[in-house]
């Protein structure tokens, strides 16, 4: 068996899986620990991974359960859509029926969700910009809620602010793009470093450090800056919910 066949196996047996357990709650990609939800980012991910292994049929002639995946794929973009949009707060939340924000929905028109000229998707950055920036970064939610499970504030999380860089690209706001840009990188320590956190008060890094996390959306962000754009070519093909 060639390593594409194998590779091709293992996805199949992965979105096997995730058809069995997308539906239930989980600790999102925060891994908090509070009492489980049902996550908006978690569940747009499994619908990535559906996406991609229908993709893969559809573009590369792999063997599979085509339609009944493309259905799958459908039933959790429209849950998503139903369950995990405010239509009060004009944006998507944390989590099911839930009012609180999290900068992991920034992650929705960079993966294909939804465009980002979607309204739904300038509501949720724009209702991100306003509640959970501080001296112009993004924090992953406000941990004055009990979702954390866990008491005390925490620094602003440096990868999500390079998340509403990507989107800045899609919407075509590309000065603030990069003045943000700019900005994160003059965190760095002097060989160019970042850690997890920042805390903008007292102007110094916190967290795990240094962190492959921000270092990956880092790199991501200067591929969107730049000619190669894959947050934007990925937008640009046509959705498929």
């Amino acid at each position: 068996m060639s390593r594409l066949e194998v590779a091709w196996c293992l996805e199949r047996s992965l979105v096997s899986h995730i058809e069995k357990i997308w539906s239930k709650p989980d600790d999102g990609i925060w891994e908090v620990r509070g009492k489980r939800r049902h996550f908006v980012h978690s569940k747009v991910m499994a619908w990535v991974a559906v996406d991609r292994a229908v993709r893969t049929m559809q573009e590369f002639g792999e063997d599979g359960p085509i339609e009944r995946w493309m259905r799958l794929r459908a039933d959790i973009h429209d849950e998503v859509c139903r369950f995990g949009f405010s239509q009060q707060l004009g944006s998507f939340v944390q989590y099911f029926g839930g009012k609180d924000l999290d900068a992991s929905l920034l992650m929705l028109p960079l993966v294909g969700f939804l465009p980002a000229e979607d309204p739904r998707i300038r509501g949720t950055v724009a209702a991100i910009e306003k509640h959970l920036m501080n001296d112009g970064l993004v924090a992953r939610y406000d941990t004055r809620t009990a979702v954390d499970g866990v008491p005390g504030a925490e620094g602003v999380f440096l990868a999500c602010s390079f998340w509403l860089v990507d989107n800045y690209v899609l919407q075509h706001r590309e000065d603030e793009a990069r003045a943000l840009f700019e900005r994160l990188l003059a965190i760095r320590n002097d060989v160019g470093l970042l850690s997890e956190e920042y805390d903008p008060r007292e102007r110094r890094q916190l967290g795990n450090f240094p962190q492959a996390f921000s270092h990956l959306a880092l790199v991501n962000s200067a591929h969107n800056l730049g000619a190669a754009q894959p947050a934007k070519q990925r937008a640009t093909r046509k959705p498929a919910s």
